[in-house]
């Protein structure tokens, strides 16, 4: 299948027309009535089911995705904030009562959730559906009009989003603009002023488009990575411990942002682990795993040659066959690279492992603290005293005892990074509120005004006061 042109005009004056357009629609009330809000967000569901088959065939153009892989991680994990969104809606949009401080009698209080405007909502390649559409269920749910900027190094995706937006959505309310990343969101940046921007991407772009945000003072949520730990226990289940990171680090040929990056296990058991995750690697992709279906391929040739320079650090146990042509590269384990190695302190993110023995608790978790704080976390151990220490003393964005990535897949749960791995969460009610304003509002009933706190003041007033904020 040859890769889509860009649709989009290089002229950047058409930012400032649909933005235009957006604020039209939004300031005609339409995305402030809850059945309107239900019924996109019905329509959406209804637009990825009806070209489901064409989403996967797009996956599978930019990464050759498993036809499992794809839909369970990029259509699945959208189903199910649909109808979480859809179960919560009324509930989310209804304002709340506060308790207000009898001193401000006769006033109440609420809260009442208000939608932000229009907002941008920035994809990565590696999830190029999911990443672009899970976040907007939240945008709609709030009530916002939305700009989509697809990834166009995954291009069939983003060409194909582009068509199935324009086919069935008010471009007034969601607009798909394609183009060079780069170039396209700045020039969007410098010629709107959003009302919030959603990056989903590495930290060296996500610090750019924070600092100019920061010029319109436009509030970001950024979704980035680091170097996610697994730390293997020596009373872990090594056979469990494994195939969980086994799946995990080697899912969608390991470009996931929360993929255990690399693992620390217990010396006691390395040789033990490392014989499990081979044998793991053999039984879920076979002895070549390039003539496996259910293996998936790098997006393009130069994170190809990047991560084929990973692999001369450390000694490979396990894979390590490449095809630059077909954008192969085999689930690799690495045993032992050095701490100063690009494998430890650049986040990989692709289908190699390194694995570091560690001897006492205090050294695995020096060695973690050597680089910034992780998107993910992953533990396995048989001890909740031991789960309880680590969870206090590593700052990570979220993660999983005894599992590795599944944590990002509940709607329950917010998804989001810290200090370097991101700024603000998202994931179902935490995506309305991203996307959303809180208003705090009084209400004083007219029957009675509190003559106190006017002027002329005197001493009995004072005593009054002071008596009453004491």
């Amino acid at each position: 299948m040859q890769a889509p042109q860009n649709q989009n005009t290089d002229n950047p004056g058409i930012y400032t027309e649909i933005y235009r357009r957006h604020r039209d629609f939004y300031e005609s009330g339409k995305t402030q009535d809850h059945h309107f809000r239900a019924s996109q967000l019905k329509l959406l569901r209804k637009v990825i089911k009806t070209h489901e088959r064409e989403i996967l065939g797009a996956l599978h153009a930019d990464l050759r995705k498993p036809e499992f892989e794809a839909f369970t991680s990029e259509i699945g994990l959208v189903y199910d904030e649909i109808a979480f969104a859809l179960d919560h809606l009324k509930a989310w949009m209804k304002p709340q009562k506060i308790t207000t401080p009898a001193v401000l009698f006769p006033t109440t209080s609420r809260i009442i959730p208000g939608s932000k405007g229009t907002v941008l909502i920035i994809a990565p390649w590696n999830y190029p559906v999911m990443l672009l559409l899970s976040p907007l269920v939240g945008a709609i749910a709030a009530g916002n009009t939305v700009f989509l900027k697809p990834s166009e190094l995954a291009p069939h995706c983003a060409a194909l989003m582009e068509t199935l937006f324009a086919e069935n959505f008010d471009p007034g309310y969601i607009s798909v603009v394609n183009g060079d990343g780069a170039k396209v969101v700045s020039e969007m940046m410098d010629a709107i002023t959003f009302d919030h921007i959603f990056f989903t991407g590495g930290t060296s772009v996500g610090k750019i488009i924070a600092q100019k945000a920061a010029k319109t003072l436009t509030p970001v949520t950024l979704e980035l990575g680091g170097k996610s730990p697994a730390v293997v226990e020596a009373d872990a289940d090594i056979t469990l411990a494994a195939k969980h990171i086994a799946w995990g680090r080697f899912f969608n040929a390991g470009q996931s942002c929360v993929s255990p990056d690399y693992v620390l296990v217990h010396r006691s058991q390395k040789q033990k682990f490392t014989d499990k995750i081979c044998h793991f690697i053999r039984e879920f992709w076979g002895e070549n795993p390039q003539e496996s279906e259910s293996y998936g391929r790098i997006i393009n040739h130069r994170r190809f040659d990047v991560l084929n320079d990973f692999l001369k650090d450390g000694n490979i146990i396990a894979g390590g066959q490449t095809d630059r042509e077909d954008l192969y590269i085999a689930p690799t384990v690495v045993d032992h690279p050095s701490m100063e190695s690009r494998l430890m302190k650049e986040e990989i993110f692709g289908p190699i492992l390194p694995v570091i023995p560690f001897s006492d608790r205090a050294e695995a978790v020096s060695i973690i603290h050597r680089n910034p704080q992780p998107l993910a976390f992953y533990l396995f151990t048989q001890s909740d005293q031991t789960s309880d220490e680590y969870i206090r003393r590593i700052d990570f964005g979220g993660g999983c005892i005894n599992n590795t990535m599944i944590h990002l897949a509940s709607p329950h749960l917010p998804f989001g990074g810290v200090g370097s791995s991101g700024m603000g969460s998202y994931h179902g009610e935490q995506s309305f509120r991203t996307f959303s304003h809180y208003k705090s509002v009084m209400k004083t009933r007219a029957f009675y005004d509190n003559p106190l706190r006017y002027p002329p003041y005197n001493n009995r007033k004072t005593d009054i006061a002071q008596w009453v904020f004491d």
